[in-house]
């Protein structure tokens, strides 16, 4: 059954739609860390300035796009989409032609990065909502799982050759890149044809009103499986990242490795999360949504303690490479099921806030836990910080709902769709 819906073709829209994603996605991770590659190599910025690039651009940029939540839901997504778009391109364009004539500095490049999470967050917001119009019911699964698969294979892919890339042609050839991708991403979109709808205010309100802007997060905090799986995921996502750095300190500086072997730890184990996006569906199939959703969000949470024992040597590599694929599985197999069940729990006339207000909370998240982890480290060093997120994760799957919420006559449809 899971085979049969993986090859299941869901039809020329969601095609340009996955075509958009997957090439939008491919120029993003090729350009990883190039704004503190560029800060680093081309303003000379030191360990704070970079510090402040990473988190500003998230905590900023998540502030921005909370009035663009509302602003996203009343209107027609695709267009939205394709604007967001055409806003990363240009703001990214910037930094090459400032490059080019000896202007660019690091004022430029943090009020990009916001320009660009702000543009993020309100793109994800407009296509979670195209793709729950674009898709059937039982299929949101299937293409949550694509989505997931194209997401892991360029996570493998593009910072290795990123870099090469750098290295051969220059600092900025990356930005230039993921410039173009966006614009081919528009392209991508505006090629899915056909006439959208104009959404209409459910409650009749001619304009957006004060209480609009909260209505994402109103909507999350009543449902009774949504709110915890929003603390849940909210909270392992920024407890991973703010652990991210602070890998890279221990591995490179204190342990010795290699940028070489750095890479090969955190790129080979995000073939993990391919498989993992592949059995997804398969899972379902098989255990049910609920259960896939509860076991897998549970066992994602049991690795990251393990890089807290990592020693250097080749048996140091082998224990990070392991420990990130099985975290790196099992985040593959969850992801697709909880993106799927986040959108069929949102009403079409909450989806774009909903999904803001979860993009919002977690960057602002991601940027606390990453500053507040540094400062742990400063105080404890990298190994306790790292053992001390491990160690809250693991309480995390006590947040994942128990129960299945779903009315029945939904799952019953659910089921019957997968075969």
């Amino acid at each position: 059954m899971g085979r049969r819906a993986q090859g299941r073709d869901l039809g020329r829209e969601f095609g340009w739609l996955w075509a958009a994603y997957a090439v939008s996605t491919f120029g993003t991770y090729l350009a990883f860390d190039a704004f503190a590659l560029t800060a680093i190599l081309v303003l000379h910025a030191g360990p704070a300035q970079v510090s402040v690039l990473a988190a500003a651009g998230l905590a900023v940029g998540a502030a921005v796009a909370v009035p663009l939540g509302p602003w996203v839901e009343f209107r027609r997504k695709r267009p939205v989409m394709v604007a967001m778009d055409l806003v990363r391109f240009a703001a990214l364009m910037s930094v090459p032609a400032a490059y080019a004539l000896g202007r660019l500095g690091f004022a430029q490049l943090l009020v990009v990065s916001v320009v660009v999470a702000a543009a993020d967050i309100t793109f994800r917001a407009a296509s979670g909502a195209c793709l729950k119009a674009l898709v059937r019911p039982g299929d949101l699964l299937v293409a949550n799982g694509r989505f997931e698969s194209t997401t892991w294979t360029a996570t493998a892919l593009g910072p290795p050759l990123g870099t090469a890339a750098i290295g051969l042609f220059g600092p900025v050839t990356t930005v230039v890149v993921n410039a173009v991708s966006y614009l081919l991403s528009a392209v991508g979109i505006r090629a899915i044809g056909g006439r959208e709808p104009h959404p209409v205010r459910t409650d009749g309100a001619p304009r957006l009103r004060a209480g609009d802007l909260l209505e994402g997060w109103r909507h999350i905090l009543n449902h009774p499986a949504l709110r915890p799986l929003f603390f849940n995921t909210v909270l392992v996502n920024g407890l991973i990242m703010a652990a991210s750095p602070l890998m890279a300190v221990l591995m490179l500086g204190d342990l010795g490795f290699a940028p070489w072997q750095y890479g090969l730890a955190f790129g080979v184990p995000c073939l993990g999360g391919l498989i993992g996006s592949r059995l997804s569906p398969r899972l379902v199939a098989r255990f049910g949504r609920h259960q896939v959703m509860l076991t897998a969000g549970a066992l994602r949470a049991c690795w990251p303690l393990g890089l807290a024992f990592v020693r250097p040597g080749a048996a140091g590599l082998a224990l990070v490479i392991a420990v990130e694929f099985g975290l790196i599985t099992c985040i593959g197999v969850f992801n697709p099921v909880y993106a799927t069940y986040r959108l069929e729990q949102s009403p079409p006339d909450r989806i774009a806030r909903t999904l803001t207000a979860w993009s919002v909370t977690s960057s602002a998240t991601i940027a606390a836990l990453t500053a507040l982890w540094g400062l742990l480290a400063g105080l404890t060093g990298p190994r306790t910080a790292i053992a001390v997120a491990g160690l809250l994760l693991l309480a995390t799957p006590l947040l994942l709902p128990r129960h299945d919420r779903t009315p029945r006559p939904e799952r019953d449809a659910a089921a019957r769709s997968r075969t």
